[in-house]
């Protein structure tokens, strides 16, 4: 009986949106779509270069990376260079979470609400980056993602990034579909966890990403010798990952004084909704693009190309 009443009560019917299928349905396709429209030659090269050698006043790429203090600059840029990549931009499904954590502790400027969730996703990120950052440089030509290698055509490298990131895609899915109720969710009653976890899946990232800069930032840390150089280099390529989609909830906030936080706390349903879409939508765009689009370009199977994309 205990037990019986123990389940009941981890689940609370107003949290529990109408129309589930629709929406899992809905944020299913939208993944799927996104897989296929998205050009990472655009993302990567136009945006993620430009970027890059705007900030830094220098083609980010071609010059070497010269000493700890310029090594430690170039991981924030290259990171925040890299927001849009494809191997980046599910961390945008962090924004419905961050809301719902943020929202017990509102206020009428809306800073704590502000703060706290930022905190949290903070805290779960940087303590995988620090820790691959640390074993990376200890374990450095020895990792497939440093590797030059391929096997059957496909490179090492990739292949890590088609591991790392089909895990992260399918854990989003399952807390997309744990937040819209649909199968059991441990944050249920512990938001704030939810937003640690995510933190922890978006410093995962780097384990998995084939960004050029990335790639030349982690030559550097390996070359330096020096673990905690690239614990401190992973870091702040992840802070730089998750500035602009912090500064756009921390606008969101600031604009609304709280409201936004305080609209999607006044019905669990609603706030249930979005995470458990953008959840489901985006780790079916890393699922779908890394395990399915990328086999393709390599001919292993076959994925729709659209014409401003090569193959």
């Amino acid at each position: 009986m205990a037990v019986t009443e123990q389940k009941a009560a981890a689940v609370d019917p107003r949290a529990t949106p109408a129309g589930r299928g629709r929406i899992v349905l809905g944020a299913t396709a939208a993944g799927v779509l996104l897989s296929v429209l998205w050009s990472y030659e655009f993302v990567d090269h136009v945006i993620g270069d430009s970027v890059a050698n705007a900030v830094l006043g220098r083609d980010a790429k071609a010059t070497a990376i010269g000493g700890t203090l310029a090594g430690l600059v170039f991981a924030f840029v290259s990171g925040l260079a890299g927001t849009f990549t494809a191997c980046n931009i599910a961390m945008a499904a962090s924004i419905g979470p961050m809301s719902q954590a943020g929202a017990g502790g509102a206020t009428r400027t809306g800073l704590r609400s502000l703060v706290r969730p930022v905190g949290w996703l903070t805290a779960g990120m940087v303590a995988v980056a620090a820790v691959y950052g640390f074993v990376g440089v200890l374990v450095g030509d020895g990792l497939p993602q440093l590797s030059t290698a391929t096997v059957g055509g496909l490179p090492v490298r990739l292949v890590q990034s088609m591991v790392v990131f089909g895990l992260i895609g399918l854990a989003f899915v399952y807390l997309g579909l744990a937040a819209l109720g649909v199968l059991r969710d441990p944050f249920a009653h512990r938001p704030a966890a939810r937003v640690v976890v995510l933190g922890a899946l978006v410093g995962g990232f780097l384990i998995g990403r084939p960004y050029p800069l990335f790639n030349k930032l982690f030559h550097w840390a390996v070359d330096s010798g020096n673990p905690l150089y690239g614990a401190g280099a992973f870091v702040l390529q992840s802070i730089g990952n998750v500035a602009v989609v912090t500064a756009l909830f921390a606008l969101i906030v600031v604009l609304t004084r709280g409201r936004f936080v305080s609209w999607l706390a006044a019905s669990p349903s609603r706030t249930a909704a979005l995470t458990g879409g953008m959840l489901i939508a985006l780790g079916v765009f890393m699922v779908v693009y890394w395990d399915v689009r990328l086999p393709a370009m390599f001919d292993y199977g076959w994925f729709p190309t659209m014409p401003y994309n090569s193959r």
